[in-house]
């Protein structure tokens, strides 16, 4: 077997935590209510909408369909203020733990040397929120992230690992993605750069065929209690995601 990863880059929106239909779904609801606006997304709504890359660009496609013409800029911006401090509001409560086998494979990572960093569609601010509650201790384990206003263009667009590889300095076959969605293994996989489908709630619902592309579909990360399940890829001894697991999916010479 060939060298293990030496970084792993991560998503955050269902790949650390379950943010999604909790998280921003519920902050986008409160913000609409807040400006009096008459829509609330449901879940099936909002499943739809998650093919839209970055919750701006989610609320500006949204508001030009329901109204026939593109929202004012500094409108825009005060419902995504508004949205912003109600994500923020929820994971202060708590009530966006990370993923079970989450926080292991972080700290193992971190333990073995392995650089890691975050790379996601989401604002900074919103990565923050989670870093200062539900990641605690755990966010310096991340030399670095890669935030929505880093780039010019989201994902499904590869610009973010780009930017990661390059702030990395390593070559890119000792590279790891952790993604949920098919927009991220799509980024990651025109960078060049191999990719572990850990499947959340909402991405669950999509085809397989979406994560073709991935060197492993899992349904988790897996626990002691709980173990992973593979959907397609190398079998996962004792359904538990660790660093041996993830260096049969690097690319071997």
């Amino acid at each position: 077997m060939g060298e293990g990863p030496a970084a792993l880059l991560w998503d955050v929106d269902g790949t650390l935590a379950e943010t999604e239909a909790n998280g921003h779904r519920r902050a986008f609801n409160q913000a609409f209510a807040e400006e009096g606006l008459p829509w609330r997304w449901d879940g099936p709504t909002y499943q739809r909408l998650l093919a839209i890359s970055g919750g701006r660009e989610r609320m500006a496609a949204y508001l030009t369909t329901m109204e026939g013409q593109p929202p004012a800029p500094e409108r825009l911006q005060r419902l995504q203020r508004r949205k912003q401090q109600h994500y923020a509001d929820l994971i202060g409560t708590g009530q966006l733990p990370l993923r079970p086998g989450v926080e292991r494979l972080i700290r193992e990572a971190h333990q073995a040397g392995l650089r890691q960093g975050i790379v996601t569609t989401s604002s900074r601010s919103a990565v923050e929120a989670l870093a200062a509650t539900t990641l605690g201790d755990l966010a310096n384990a991340f030399a670095f992230w890669i935030c929505g206003e880093d780039v010019s263009t989201k994902k499904p667009d590869p610009e973010g690992y780009l930017l990661a590889v390059q702030r990395l300095g390593l070559p890119p076959q000792r590279l790891l993605v952790l993604e949920d969605s098919a927009q991220g293994l799509a980024a990651a996989s025109a960078a060049g750069l191999a990719c572990l489908i850990t499947l959340s709630a909402q991405s669950a619902l999509e085809p397989p065929e979406h994560f073709f592309a991935a060197r492993a579909v899992v349904d988790g990360l897996g626990t002691n209690t709980a173990a992973s399940t593979v959907r397609r890829g190398p079998p996962c001894p004792q359904g538990m995601v660790t660093l041996s697991y993830l260096q049969c999916l690097l690319p071997q010479p």
